[in-house]
């Protein structure tokens, strides 16, 4: 048995920085990964599909180059090229990854944990607890570690024990696959979709939130004919509603998604022909559908109940301002507590659990925490919207900028979208910021920096921002919202009845 101070359970974006900071902190580090270095995030999540979704973008930037006086002809695409640039971007981040544990004294095991009691944990070889409707790829080697836990030349290696004066649970979640839908190739989550190495004509995707809407977008760009069923009134629900309207005009509009919203996708069927289903009335039928209907946390198979512990009433791991269990020695991080389903909120989770597990001092997790969305146009939001600040009972005022009026966007062809300040109307401190058009997902950290350093909508409005470029439409945004506009029409004056 091999004793380590701290066991990471998941080498996820939340867990393997928070192996690396408890072993930069002196402790000696164990990370345990099932699968891949990296988690979904690295390996069938963010990087993967924010790859294809680079080339999809270069693509219907190049169709439609006439417009910057360009002349392209016949430009075409190879997805199965698309689709191994993904691979190779996948592999050499994994890489990375590795060699950063290896520099910092990190022992990795691959295999499947599960606790004999809340200091003991049991590695397993070969066990997945992946959800239903996956399609996993292969296990391969994580590295060179001791007591054979490594996997070497195809050789499976023998159960581990490990104790561990404290524990980091960070096994993220996977993707909803609702037991009424039938199990077939041509129905997929996205993890499954990630694996196809040709494109389909039609896709029917059930589901508009995030994935949802990023594949729908990626996939138009691409020529598939792409339609949305979602169950609530409107895709995206919970993002403002500015930026949803503006989304899903573009999306139906220009890129020719089709989004029905307000019903159900049922008597779904697939054969070797496609796949077929009925929304309300319409009878829709494509080559392929992709299931977007969420996600939910992966803790099966950590016999959790042999630690103390039981999930909640959703199937998520409880965990307080600093990540802690109600068991002294655990504590959970990521997709797995049923916080931000969001990587950058993982990893935050996670440095700040592995500083509290060393015992250093006592530090909160982070409650602001940016959303980006990889649609066409970009969305990047942070803090409150207007409807949740409205609900909180707060007098807020608002300030928008179009794109449109922007020089930069203008310049290089992108003028879609706006930038919109809430702020508190006693205070005028910044309480969100949501932007939808080119780079959204890249301008939101300013906004994010400026509501956790509280600053008032004068003080954004008085920093100087360079010129030309996409942030000045922060400080345009600020300037409305002070009724002080500068390159946008001033507010309308009332008028007093004689």
């Amino acid at each position: 048995m091999a004793a380590f101070d701290i066991v990471v359970i998941g080498a996820g974006p939340g867990g393997y920085p928070a192996a690396i900071r408890a072993a930069q902190l002196g402790a000696s580090v164990a990370l345990v990964e099932k699968e891949e270095l990296g988690g979904t995030c690295l390996n069938w999540g963010c990087i993967p599909t924010k790859t294809l979704i680079a080339s999809s973008e270069l693509f219907a930037r190049i169709k439609s180059a006439g417009a910057m006086g360009l002349r392209v002809d016949n430009a075409s695409f190879d997805y199965a090229a698309m689709a191994d640039r993904k691979d190779q971007v996948v592999e050499k981040l994994r890489n990375g990854i590795k060699q950063l544990l290896k520099a910092n004294g990190v022992t990795v095991f691959q295999g499947s944990a599960s606790f004999q009691s809340r200091n003991r944990i049991q590695v397993d070889p070969n066990v997945s607890d992946v959800a239903p409707g996956f399609s996993p790829a292969p296990a391969t080697p994580l590295g060179s570690n001791p007591a054979g836990a490594a996997l070497k030349g195809g050789a499976t290696p023998a159960t581990v024990i490990l104790a561990a004066a404290k524990t980091i649970i960070s096994t993220g979640a996977a993707s909803a696959m609702p037991a009424f839908l039938p199990r077939h190739e041509r129905i997929v989550e996205s993890r499954g979709f990630l694996n196809l190495r040709a494109l389909p004509a039609t896709t029917l995707i059930l589901g508009g939130g995030i994935i949802g809407c990023e594949f729908a977008c990626m996939l138009a760009q691409l020529g598939v004919r792409v339609t949305i069923v979602e169950l609530l009134e409107d895709i995206l629900a919970g993002i403002d509603a500015d930026v949803r309207r503006e989304l899903r005009r573009h999306m139906e509009k220009t890129l020719g998604v089709r989004i029905l919203t307000g019903v159900t996708l049922e008597e779904i069927a697939a054969d070797d022909r496609g796949v077929r289903g009925r929304a309300g009335q319409e009878k829709l039928e494509a080559e392929l559908l992709l299931v977007a209907l969420g996600r939910k946390p992966v803790t099966q198979a950590l016999k959790l109940e042999n630690a103390g512990l039981a999930p909640n009433d959703r199937g998520f791991l409880d965990v307080d301002a600093y990540g802690r269990t109600r068991v002294a020695t655990i504590y959970a991080v990521g997709d797995v507590t049923g916080g931000p389903l969001l990587a950058h909120a993982a990893t935050s989770q996670g440095l700040v659990a592995a500083e509290n597990a060393c015992g250093r001092y006592l530090h909160k997790n982070e409650t602001l925490v940016p959303n980006c969305i990889f649609t066409s146009p970009e969305i990047g939001t942070v803090g409150l919207s207007e409807l949740e600040a409205q609900q909180q009972g707060r007098k807020i005022k608002t300030g928008k900028y179009l794109m449109g009026a922007l020089g930069k966007a203008l310049a290089i062809g992108e003028p879609i979208g706006f930038v919109k300040w809430v702020a508190d109307a006693e205070t005028d401190q910044l309480l969100g910021a949501h932007a939808i058009g080119p780079h959204a997902t890249d301008l939101i950290a300013e906004a994010a920096v400026a509501i956790r350093a509280e600053l008032t909508a004068a003080e954004l409005a008085h920093t100087i921002h360079a010129h030309p470029t996409l942030a000045e439409a922060w400080m345009e945004a600020a300037h409305v919202l002070e009724g002080n506009p500068i390159h946008s029409a001033p507010p309308r004056k009332e008028t007093k009845s004689a």
